[in-house]
């Protein structure tokens, strides 16, 4: 006899989406009732600063998520709730990306630059990528083929096709490694020398700390490109697809496919691309 669930169809697009939007907004909403007050805050091991907002976000996420996609499994930056592995498939070929709080750092230290990303993955196909910032309550929706959009509003990538105009943003991992080993000097050195030299290119790099809403920045055309290196899949997942839908550019540093587990990313408005990843490829 046959699988039934594995022979399941995609559910409509519309309501993937409609999901992640309610969800994204609850999460965001635990986000902002601790946001300046005091958090419970502790260090995971080579992996940055985690709170009870996180925890907490994610929760009202997966409460949501799990009630309308009861068969979809989910790949999430912190440990799930009630002993549920964290990246469990599922029975279905749906799963939730979800990052509950991306710029947990700037979070702690009350710097406005946060948000929630999530991201609904079918057949290992990215469909639709929503990230919300609560504090100016934008909502980012990117649906596969359908393009991006900002508060309802299609949004594009800019149309800049001078490095010299070009306003950039990346971030360096907060991943440390104490012991100074020879790799480490040599990873912070190539992160430096690529951004010593497009600093001299550039109109001006930013570093705002979040790279799902660096993605999002890209994919409405306020930054023409964002590179960093040493991300997971919350991370790119639903902002790559954003920069997409916005007819920008997305690959690894080497100008091959945009994978999420890549761990690396160059997004761009496309005409910039090139130059970009000549500037940052890995030697």
């Amino acid at each position: 006899m046959q699988n039934n669930t594995m022979n399941k169809k995609a559910p409509p697009l519309s309501k993937i989406c409609d999901a992640a939007i309610l969800s994204a907004k609850a999460a965001g909403k635990v986000l902002m009732h601790h946001f300046d007050k005091k958090l419970k805050i502790s260090e995971k091991p080579g992996a940055g600063l985690v709170t009870n907002a996180d925890f907490e976000a994610q929760n009202a996420a997966v409460k949501l998520l799990r009630k309308k996609f009861p068969d979809f499994g989910f790949l999430t930056e912190e440990t799930m709730e009630k002993g549920t592995p964290q990246g469990q498939k599922g029975s279905q070929k749906g799963r939730w990306i979800i990052d509950p709080l991306d710029g947990t750092t700037n979070y702690v230290h009350r710097f406005p630059m946060f948000c929630v990303s999530i991201a609904a993955e079918w057949e290992g196909e990215i469909v639709v990528g929503v990230i919300y910032h609560p504090v100016l309550k934008d909502l980012y929706v990117a649906v596969r083929g359908k393009g991006a959009k900002l508060n309802g509003r299609r949004i594009q990538v800019s149309k800049t096709t001078d490095l010299g105009n070009s306003l950039l943003t990346t971030g360096f991992t907060y991943r440390k490694d104490n012991s100074g080993t020879e790799s480490q000097k040599e990873f912070l050195h190539s992160e430096m020398t690529a951004f010593e030299k497009l600093s001299g290119m550039t109109r001006a790099i930013r570093r705002p700390g979040s790279a799902a809403l660096d993605l999002a920045y890209t994919a409405r055309g306020v930054f023409d490109g964002f590179w960093e290196r040493k991300l997971s899949a919350w991370d790119v997942a639903a902002g790559g697809l954003l920069v997409q839908e916005a007819g920008g550019q997305v690959s690894d540093f080497r100008g091959g496919p945009f994978r999420i587990d890549a761990g690396e990313i160059l997004a761009s408005n496309g005409p910039l691309h090139q130059s970009l990843l000549k500037e940052i490829s890995i030697k």
